[in-house]
């Protein structure tokens, strides 16, 4: 029997999610490092809806596709998997940065530290530590835009808390927490995935988003880590993003997608999905050429 979960199938706009229809999925996903290897997993069988398909290598979309002939693909969406090649020095990946950038690193960092009074930033391995760091983050993440517009905050469940702590058992889990004025104000949950660390869930204080603490903490994680010298990769996940781009040294075409059985409310759904997509990009395109794109990206995660 597949591992079958309801999937949201979702209509967004920039950060805010308008409509979510629930369809029953097994996941086919892939890790960095089968990407890079151009690896194809052993395929799941479908849900009752069919299967969800996760950052594949773009390159052999044909295949995957041909393992699944009478299923009706939708919801495509093509991007660059950023990550970090690990295997220098944090020096050496510093270097990487232009001038101008690593100014602006060291700048808003010390802007973060000047208007709170200074910050503090911990990190968490272990499971009594990974209790802590759930604690203080949770909370947090609920007050997030990514929790509050797209359901995709810390996961505040038995089973991911279960998760977490076999995998600190293991040591596993990378945690960090960045304090300022008594209290957490960004987060970083990093499992860990053979030499890869897996950047699974960022976020920050809503409230400080003008002093850039995801960013301070950021930095200051990998820092750490390179300092460990026990990682080859440092995996974005699918999803394109400034941040990722900015702070990834390589990237990889890939592409995600579902494939729907093919019902009438399936063929339906995924032909609304296309058309509102083929909408939202025509819209932004417009808003691109007006200028007022910033504009309404700022409205829709207010």
């Amino acid at each position: 029997m597949a591992d079958t979960r309801s999937v949201a199938i979702d209509f967004t706009i920039g950060a805010r999610r308008l409509l979510a229809v629930p369809r029953q999925l097994a996941t086919w996903s892939f890790g960095l490092e089968q990407v890079l290897a151009r690896d194809l997993p052993e395929p799941p069988r479908p849900g009752r809806d069919g299967l969800r398909i996760l950052s594949a290598p773009t390159e052999r979309l044909g295949e995957l596709g041909a393992r699944y002939p009478a299923f009706v693909a939708g919801g495509r969406q093509d991007y660059r998997r950023h990550y970090i090649d690990m295997s220098t020095s944090f020096a050496d990946y510093l270097a990487r940065f232009s001038g101008k950038t690593r100014s602006t690193l060291r700048r808003k960092a010390r802007k973060l530290a000047e208007e709170t009074g200074g910050y503090t930033i911990t990190e968490h391995r272990s499971p009594a530590e990974i209790e802590a760091f759930l604690a203080a983050a949770l909370p947090l993440s609920a007050r997030t835009y990514q929790a509050r517009l797209l359901d995709a905050g810390l996961p505040d469940n038995p089973a991911a808390r279960r998760t977490m702590l076999e995998a600190a058992e293991q040591n596993r889990m990378r945690c960090f927490l960045l304090h300022a004025g008594g209290q957490p104000i960004a987060y970083l949950s990093l499992p860990v995935t053979g030499a890869t660390l897996v950047y699974a869930h960022l976020g920050y204080d809503p409230d400080h988003a003008r002093l850039s603490p995801g960013t301070v903490l950021q930095m200051d994680a990998l820092e750490r880590l390179f300092a460990e010298s026990r990682y080859r990769w440092f995996d974005f996940t699918e999803g394109e993003g400034a941040h990722k781009a900015m702070f990834g040294t390589h990237s990889a075409a890939c592409t995600s997608l579902v494939l729907l059985s093919p019902t009438l409310a399936n063929r339906t759904l995924l032909g609304a999905r296309g058309a509102f997509d083929t909408g939202v990009a025509q819209v932004k395109a417009l808003a691109e050429r007006s200028g007022a794109l910033g504009r309404i990206r700022a409205a829709l995660r207010g």
